[in-house]
């Protein structure tokens, strides 16, 4: 399992890094809340000039989480919800972990104090 866990932080992490970001965070925000947006609507409402907001658009392309479109001349930016659905299951996983790390020591005080 340890193995796996590792496999799963090394692909992760990049996705971890890119999200880090305030503006790419906040994009992608946008795209969750308001679908599939070109690359004008995403500007829209930042202090970022379009090609900053291109650059950051590029990074979550490169990790997996959007994808575009050409329409026109501009891009129709998007979630990919199954790369979300699979950053949620590895959250989900070690919060699991967390829990039952959390109840053992729960445990181990409990039982001390009787002692």
């Amino acid at each position: 399992m340890r193995r796996r866990d590792g496999r799963a932080l090394t692909q992760t992490a990049p996705v971890f890094a890119a999200l880090g970001d305030p503006v790419r965070l906040a994009i992608v925000s946008r795209l969750c809340v308001d679908g599939p947006l070109p690359t004008i609507r995403l500007k829209q409402g930042t202090r970022v000039t379009r090609q900053a907001v291109t650059k950051h658009l590029r990074v979550l392309e490169d990790v997996g989480l959007v994808h575009s479109d050409r329409v026109g001349r501009d891009r129709l930016w998007q979630i990919e919800a199954q790369q979300l659905a699979e950053l949620r299951n590895y959250l989900e996983q070690i919060s699991a972990r967390w829990d039952v790390t959390l109840e053992r020591l729960r445990s181990y005080v409990e039982d001390d104090g009787h002692k």
